[in-house]
């Protein structure tokens, strides 16, 4: 993953977080998306992904 930084002068700032997603490509917002998908599986549901209930039905 490459990280990029940014340096703005006090006043030139983006002023507010949209602006600055839209400036990323759709490529580049999935790709931050699944990163805080993977973030939020590691710490709050301890590396157990989620995932569908099994459900069995006996047919006779």
């Amino acid at each position: 993953m490459i990280k990029h930084v940014k340096k703005f002068n006090l006043g030139e700032e983006p002023e507010t977080d949209l602006e600055y997603w839209l400036t990323k490509t759709p490529i580049e917002r999935l790709a931050a998306l699944e990163k805080m998908r993977q973030n939020y599986i590691t710490f709050f549901l301890n590396g157990n992904k989620p995932r569908f209930q099994r459900i069995y039905t006996v047919v006779k």
